[in-house]
């Protein structure tokens, strides 16, 4: 058994779209699972998620009260058989692996977002730290972005960036 996921953050609705790319609509119906790193901005974002996949979320700092009464500050979930972690922020690049290794030591995969920019490393100790980017606020990047992947058997496999 495989799990397609669709990992997105700081979608920032209505603050820097009104909606969700219809791109971004689209991944979440071919998705089994959305992980969302945090900054909805409006819980309507949720349920139109929720609309198109199970999703798993956390609340970032540009959440309210809505969201954090239904999201957690983390969440963790076992996904075929990898360990997954999510939060909003992680702080500054500098360290960012040996921070979060430490943080997170139970942890195979740590998808996170708040600084809109794409990333993509594994730790000395093989933490893997995913940002996907914004769908809706690229700031400094060339595109605003998305990513996918494939859990499988223990292995996440088939990381894309996608630019929208």
């Amino acid at each position: 058994m495989s799990t397609r996921l669709l990992l997105l953050a700081d979608t920032h609705i209505p603050g820097r779209a009104r909606a969700l790319p219809d791109a971004v609509r689209r991944a979440a119906d071919d998705a089994d699972l959305v992980i969302h790193a945090g900054d909805w901005v409006s819980a309507s974002v949720l349920d139109d998620l929720e609309g198109h996949a199970s999703v798993m979320g956390v609340w970032g700092n540009n959440d309210g009260p809505d969201l954090r009464e239904r999201l957690p500050e983390i969440a963790r979930r076992g996904i075929e058989g990898i360990r997954f972690a999510v939060v909003h922020e992680t702080g500054d690049a500098r360290r960012r692996e040996a921070r979060m290794t430490q943080a997170f030591p139970d942890t195979d995969v740590l998808v996170f977002g708040h600084s809109h920019i794409p990333w993509d490393t594994r730790t000395a100790s093989g933490l893997r730290l995913l940002n996907p980017g914004s769908p809706t606020d690229r700031r400094r990047q060339p595109r605003c972005t998305m990513m996918t992947a494939l859990a499988d058997a223990g292995d996440l496999r088939d990381v894309a960036l996608i630019p929208l």
